[in-house]
């Protein structure tokens, strides 16, 4: 059996950014998941398969329903009450439930920079002190004279797609809002000028609002 094959079967699709950060242990003590925008469950297979507490949320009732189809074949106990449609801006959680928040391309199709910060606000208000939020999110960073301004903090992108588009400053400026501490420096993938996907990793600071 291939190593290649060994590591298809462990991780799955998983994003390369957040299996960076898998490799590097950052996640290591986060037992509660939540995948906000799972779809079908591609960044979550590897927790499933070593007994992390799993929860996802996606609009589509379809990724939903297959999400519970690929949370069955791995942990025995049911989770479908894990596992529910519903919009990122509105998490039916608890305050300070989950280690760590996954939100990968998820982000860039708010509405709104009001949009935009309700869905980080409602992920940041679930999160735990001292846990984790991985974001993988467009950005003009690199692209800038590139994109197309549409309104409401969205453009229209050099490969035709139209998304909510940050930038550095933008997220610098969260960061400290939110009172988070950046776990990784802000990292941005330029797809041959036709997008940019960043990478923003920050962990939440002990006795720290709810949000902003």
């Amino acid at each position: 059996m291939s190593a290649s094959y060994n590591l298809q079967d462990a991780f799955g699709n998983i994003d390369i950014y957040l299996f960076d950060q898998l490799l590097k242990g950052t996640y290591a003590n986060s037992k509660t998941i939540l995948d906000a925008g799972c779809g079908t469950g591609r960044n979550l297979l590897y927790f499933l398969k070593n007994g992390f507490d799993v929860y996802g949320v996606d609009l589509n009732p379809e990724a939903i329903a297959e999400m519970k189809h690929v949370a069955k074949q791995y942990v025995a106990k049911g989770l479908d009450a894990n596992f529910l449609v519903s919009p990122v801006e509105d998490l039916p959680f608890e305050n300070h439930k989950f280690d760590l928040v996954i939100s990968s391309a998820v982000l860039h199709f708010a509405e709104s920079r009001a949009h935009f910060e309700a869905m980080l606000n409602e992920m940041w208000r679930v999160l735990k002190p001292c846990g984790y939020l991985f974001c993988r999110l467009a950005s003009n960073i690199g692209i800038e004279s590139a994109v197309i301004a549409t309104g409401n903090g969205r453009y229209l992108l050099p490969d035709d797609s139209e998304r909510f588009l940050v930038n550095q400053e933008m997220l610098l400026e969260l960061t400290s809002k939110l009172g988070a501490e950046l776990t990784e420096p802000i990292k941005t993938t330029n797809v041959q000028n036709l997008r940019c996907m960043t990478t923003w990793c920050l962990r939440k600071q002990t006795g720290v609002k709810l949000g902003f």
